[in-house]
């Protein structure tokens, strides 16, 4: 389902295999326990503070959405997993380290969600596209997914394409829309660039419960829609005057 490896200050989250990294539970709970295991690596800090997560994927998919296969037509089993991914979505707005998305392939629905749940996205040109399906499938978008869509889609125009009109993103326009920070050549380019991304914002050894800590305040719908507990201004206030 995926790996877990470290490069220096740099984790490395693979979704392995050939297919189309569908998010069913199986794989879904597999990036929650890589997850869990950055986090109490970053927090356990054994060569000190500085790190970086980069998420890639094997194969023509960096994931197609959720196994909507398994789901079927039950509506009850298509809920469970949009249940089931809204952790996945809190773990990563939430960790204590910037992230990238080498999306090497293409990004699909709740897959195009899990790549824009990441501080910077790295694309390829050469093959796939960013896609939210939903209005051209017939189903309702899940009110996280509206709000990480807002939160990371800036541009009015462009979110407004991205969602009602279902347009496929091809990297160059992505970038251009500001959905992707970095476009490549192909897949390995790709994800070589991710990890130079990681690898340098690593070095900069920030705190990383600050560096969590600013990023919630950017996005604190989203980080609310997600069931992050964001802090009241009040607290925000008490907190900066504790670190000073």
């Amino acid at each position: 389902m995926c790996t877990l490896e470290r490069r220096g200050r740099v984790f490395v989250l693979t979704l392995t295999g050939e297919d189309q990294h569908r998010l069913g539970h199986p794989l879904i709970a597999a990036i929650r326990s890589a997850l869990a295991e950055v986090l109490a690596a970053a927090q356990a800090q054994p060569q000190g503070p500085g790190a970086a997560l980069v998420t890639v994927a094997e194969g023509r998919f960096f994931s197609n959405g959720l196994d909507i296969g398994w789901a079927g037509t039950s509506r009850a089993r298509l809920g469970e997993l949009v249940d089931a991914l809204r952790p996945v979505a809190a773990d990563l707005l939430a960790l204590p380290m910037p992230t990238v998305a080498a999306v090497t392939g293409h990004a699909s629905a709740a897959g195009f969600l899990l790549a824009l749940c990441h501080d910077y996205r790295v694309m390829r040109a050469d093959r796939g596209v960013l896609y939210m399906s939903e209005v051209d499938i017939g189903l309702p978008l899940p009110p996280y997914f509206v709000h990480v869509l807002r939160a990371k889609i800036s541009q009015a125009q462009a979110l407004r394409d991205v969602v009602l009109r279902g347009k496929k993103l091809r990297a160059p326009e992505a970038r251009e829309m500001g959905v992707v920070d970095v476009v490549c050549p192909g897949a390995p380019e790709t994800a070589a660039e991710a990890l130079k991304l990681a690898e340098q914002l690593a070095a900069r050894k920030w705190d990383g419960a600050v560096y969590a800590s600013i990023r919630m305040s950017m996005f604190p719908d989203a980080c609310r829609a997600v069931g992050i507990a964001v802090e009241s201004d009040e607290e925000k206030s008490r907190h900066f005057a504790s670190r000073l």
